[in-house]
């Protein structure tokens, strides 16, 4: 029997590690001490922190490990980076790894290689701001490096909002320092994609659902993506120039673009699967068990990833408006209803949840299909009338 180290135990992890068991895998789940669904269904649990490599190239040695992977999160990707190269196992790479989860040298890797991207400056919290930015062009966005999803992200439209962006930035990184990049006006959109053995697999661009709070958060996405023939090939070019800018190889990959003028520019692309249901858009729209497919080239496999099929889809985070505790929940939609592809909750009542700000917040989430975009569009709003969460 074959055994992979599955990289965190939240709720993104959870489908990745009942993947890996139903594939007769031994699976050890590797976090820090919390109340992670994903210890519930791994055959084993190591309280290692993700980030810190050494503890967990020293277990993976010890358990002999086949594979390394993760879903939904960059924190433990330079680690799972690290544990490729020192065991010879099939996954991103340490450098590729360190390129995805910086955006610095992500931004230095696109610039080198000729990658459309945001004007930017790399400044340390003990800089003056306003002299490093003074030829960027507001509106702005205050970014850490170091960490994916809306973590310390902040618009900034004028000088005065930098100071509370800036200490937004600085209670969420563990670096001492943090980029300004110039704000793009355009679409927002993304892709996933997958890259093995040197090739790109496929690049699945999609719709996101934003819900907006100090920035745009994603809370939900769509498939297909609506682009015209030359914005597709222009989608495709950018993704596959940086792709390979990056070295990523052998493993899912997340893209966030902006679509300005009929040009693809890349805001940034991480080294693992997305989130908010973007592994099940994946796997929905094209046919196959994309969780499957992560873990079999993590473990050195070689499957195929067919992409004649293309189901729409569509999903949202179910979340509160308020921190507090849930006094009662429910679904009444009809589990017959062939567009409803899956209704989540990840709490129940009694629990106690926060105010949506970040991905991390969700209380569950819907995900729809259909013959068209729109009926499973319909499908979806149309679902998520028929539930209800109340939080006092």
């Amino acid at each position: 029997m074959k055994t992979l180290m599955i990289m965190g135990a939240g709720i993104y992890q959870v489908s990745l590690i009942k993947t890996a068991k139903r594939m007769g895998i031994h699976t050890i789940a590797v976090s820090i001490p919390g109340n992670y669904p994903g210890f519930a269904y791994a055959d084993e649990v190591l309280h290692i922190n993700t980030v810190d490599s050494g503890a967990v190239l020293k277990a993976a040695r010890e358990k002999k490990i086949d594979g390394i992977c993760t879903a939904g999160t960059d924190v433990a990707v330079m680690t799972i980076g690290k544990v490729n190269d020192e065991l010879g196992l099939s996954g991103i790479s340490y450098e590729a790894a360190k390129l995805a989860c910086d955006k610095v040298q992500m931004k230095e890797c696109y610039e080198a290689n000729h990658v459309r991207t945001a004007r930017y400056r790399k400044i340390y919290f003990n800089e003056d701001v306003n002299s490093k930015i003074r030829d960027l062009a507001y509106p702005l966005i205050v970014k850490i490096v170091d960490s994916s999803g809306s973590r310390g992200i902040t618009r900034v439209d004028s000088p005065s909002d930098l100071p509370g962006a800036i200490r937004n930035a600085q209670s969420f990184t563990r670096k001492d320092y943090y980029i300004v990049e110039e704000f793009i006006a355009g679409r927002e959109f993304g892709a996933q994609a997958f890259v093995m053995d040197g090739k790109v697999q496929f690049i699945l661009p999609h719709g996101d659902y934003i819900f907006m709070g100090s920035t745009g958060v994603p809370a939900g996405h769509f498939a297909p993506y609506e682009l015209s023939e030359e914005q597709v090939r222009d989608c495709y070019e950018t993704t596959e120039r940086a792709l390979k800018a990056m070295k990523l190889d052998n493993c899912a990959c997340n893209c966030d673009f902006i679509m300005r003028d009929g040009k693809t520019y890349v805001l940034e692309i991480g080294g693992r699967s997305g989130a908010t249901c973007l592994a099940e858009l994946v796997g929905i729209y094209y046919g196959f068990d994309y969780y499957e497919k992560i873990i079999q080239v993590a473990l050195g496999e070689k499957p195929d990833f067919p992409t004649s099929k293309h189901v729409p889809n569509a999903s949202k985070l179910l979340m509160s408006d308020r921190d507090g505790e849930i006094i009662a929940m429910a679904n009444r939609n009809r589990k017959s209803d062939p567009n409803i592809y899956e209704v989540v909750f990840d709490y129940t009542v009694g629990d106690h949840v926060k105010k949506f700000h970040v991905g991390p917040n969700r209380i569950g989430h819907v995900i729809t299909q259909g013959n068209t975009l729109a009926e499973a569009t319909n499908a979806l709003d149309r679902a998520l009338k028929n539930i209800s969460i109340e939080v006092e």
